[in-house]
């Protein structure tokens, strides 16, 4: 939820001046970024409760930065004057008829005492410059913050691990990609929007194995642009994910947004971005994880009909992107084609990231069941060169209830502790 620029965060000029010197006050490193220690010292001169205090953050912080700006903390302190006079806090404050810009300030309990002797301080301080006297001890300081040790990134510094990945990989890892021309050759340079994005789950299968009706399943409801039918319906790669209203975005818009982590997947051309969208609706699961959905892999004669792009080496390029990767099965199409056994060995590399499901279980009886484990096992032997055998979870992942007419009690309890097991993998 977006802070409204009309209401929170607009205030008199005379309250901005205050709020400014707060801010700077507040802002112990002089980064402009008020960070979860800052704020817990200084919201607590309020004297307002901690839940309240917390619930205060959460509605400032609404981007889920990990620090407040400028003009969030003038919204923090809007909310905390509030709180002061008996509102309830909570994100429809934000949209309600209140007064934000003639709101006065929030009574901060010994902040003008400790502001004037950070004043005196450094007042005090900048006289001794001045004489001369401490400029050896000066000298000596920037020497010992300009020696190797000092450059290490504090962890004072930076408001979460992603802020100090981003650091270190702009300071230290940006320089050598572009000196020896990394993303020419390998992959292009990060961007901040790769280092924010949610973590990806990919789906791969034939067609008809039930990979859209999984999302749909995840979700509890349909998502825009879905299709699901017997044959194959999903023609193109659909990125389901979160944003503030149900729309379809297509591929070429955005391939060139600075926002999305998919800048890379113009080297595919326009014949792949015309096959590529993004779903975007609001829901709670999509705010920890974003969906991929794939078209489905072809089989027999299908296959000779050539991709007018190329299939696996996107594939391939989602796969490096993504955290997980679910193979779904049907029991009637246990059979690897040569396209589906090429998009498996382009995974390679990735397998720690990929599970195997065998979607749609309850369409056969249990001796049946049996027989189509062993044969997906022996089937998936072939292709994933590994050692280990690779687990197999069982299920039907659909709104519809189980078939226990073919499955009987013993297989609805051993789907629902797969789903289980999958789920919390």
């Amino acid at each position: 939820m977006e802070i409204d620029s009309v209401a929170a965060g607009s205030c008199s000029k005379e309250n901005q001046l205050i709020y400014k010197e707060w801010f700077e006050f507040a802002d112990s490193d002089g980064d402009g970024r008020i960070t979860g220690n800052d704020a817990i010292k200084f919201f607590s001169m309020s004297n307002l409760p901690r839940p309240e205090l917390k619930q205060v953050w959460a509605i400032a912080d609404a981007k889920r930065q990990g620090y407040l700006g400028f003009k969030e903390f003038i919204v923090a302190m809007q909310l905390v004057s509030l709180a002061q006079t008996g509102h309830e806090i909570s994100h429809d404050v934000l949209h309600s008829d209140v007064d934000f810009k003639n709101m006065n300030p929030p009574v901060m309990e010994g902040l003008g005492v400790l502001m004037a002797k950070k004043k005196h301080s450094s007042s005090k301080s900048s006289d001794l410059n001045v004489n001369g006297s401490p400029s050896a001890d000066a000298s000596l300081t920037a020497h010992w913050f300009s020696s190797k040790s000092s450059k290490k990134i504090s962890l004072s510094s930076v408001t979460s691990i992603v802020d100090g990945l981003k650091r270190l990989y702009i300071q230290k890892l940006k320089p050598l990609e572009v000196a020896y021309q990394f993303n020419d050759f390998v992959s292009p340079l990060l961007t901040n929007s790769d280092f924010d994005a949610k973590p990806m789950v990919m789906l791969l299968g034939q067609y008809s194995t039930g990979k859209t009706t999984f999302i749909k399943h995840l979700l509890k409801t349909s998502y825009p642009g879905a299709h699901i039918g017997p044959e194959p319906t999903t023609d193109r790669f659909v990125v389901v994910m979160s944003g503030p209203d149900e729309r379809s975005i297509p591929g070429n818009t955005v391939a060139v947004q600075a926002d999305m982590p998919f800048s890379g997947l113009t080297t595919f051309g326009t014949a792949f971005l015309s096959k590529f969208e993004c779903s975007q609706m609001p829901h709670p699961l999509l705010e920890h994880v974003t969906f991929v959905d794939t078209p489905g892999v072809l089989s027999g004669e299908k296959q000779r009909t050539q991709r007018a792009y190329d299939f696996t080496g996107v594939t391939s390029w989602f796969a490096s992107k993504c955290d997980l990767i679910l193979l779904l099965f049907d029991p009637h199409k246990l059979d690897v084609s040569d396209e589906f056994k090429r998009v498996i060995s382009s995974l390679r590399g990735h397998d720690d990231k990929i599970r195997v499901v065998l979607n749609k279980a309850d369409q056969v009886d249990t001796q049946q069941l049996m027989r189509v484990y062993g044969a997906l096992m022996w089937s998936l032997g072939k292709v994933l060169n590994t050692p280990e055998v690779a687990r197999v979870y069982i299920g039907s992942f659909s709104d519809k209830p189980i078939n226990e007419a073919a499955t009987g009690p013993i297989g609805r309890e051993l789907f629902e502790k797969e789903q289980d097991d999958l789920l919390a993998d």
